[in-house]
């Protein structure tokens, strides 16, 4: 199926889901989290869930990296929705977040990281194919950053659906997951 097709397909998908399979679908996400052999990781790039698209809440997983290391840094991207790109920007616990125009929150604040600092990227998504390869909201926002990363970060997606077979209409440009994790199970990718 093209990018096109699958997002339309599991926009649907995620919204049919009720509350409780989405709660029993995040914690089963953080049991095959916490059995990652992750390396020791000082720089994480998360995101804030857009709410109304029911996109899966990353706070659940930052917990738990925080939790195994108390000295994890995360940032969070503040979008360009002109150029449609985004840089990484520096948070704490104080630090407020805003809506912007497409209903992201985004931090306030002016300290931007550079990508090549990033050991782990969560990479948002709405479906993964077995190469890792991802569909997102089709802009190339994640796509352009990842790019701009060390060759050994690791971008790992999350998807309350299993993996598709193959995304037909993939682009040179297109960035694939290193790990791709469902309710079931973990994929790794080369």
């Amino acid at each position: 199926m093209t990018k096109a097709e699958l997002r339309k397909e599991y926009l649907d998908k995620r919204k049919a889901l009720s509350h409780k399979q989405v709660m029993v679908a995040t914690d089963l996400l953080l049991i095959q989290f916490q059995n990652l052999h992750l390396p020791s990781l000082e720089n994480v790039l998360s995101y804030r869930p857009i709410l109304s698209k029911q996109e899966i809440d990353m706070e659940h997983f930052e917990s738990y990296l925080q939790l195994v290391n108390p000295s994890i840094d995360f940032c969070y991207p503040v979008s360009d929705t002109e150029e449609l790109t985004f840089q990484a920007v520096a948070t704490d616990a104080d630090t407020e977040f805003v809506t912007n125009t497409w209903g992201i929150k985004e931090p306030k604040s002016e300290e931007i990281i550079n990508p090549k600092l990033i050991d782990l990227v969560f990479v948002p998504l709405l479906a993964f194919d077995k190469k890792g390869f991802r569909v997102g909201y089709g802009k190339g926002f994640y796509d352009k950053f990842l790019a701009q990363c060390r060759p050994d970060v690791i971008k790992v997606g999350f998807s309350y659906f299993p993996p598709i077979e193959k995304i037909t209409d993939t682009h040179i440009l297109d960035i694939a997951l290193n790990i791709g994790i469902t309710p079931e199970e973990i994929y790794v990718f080369s």
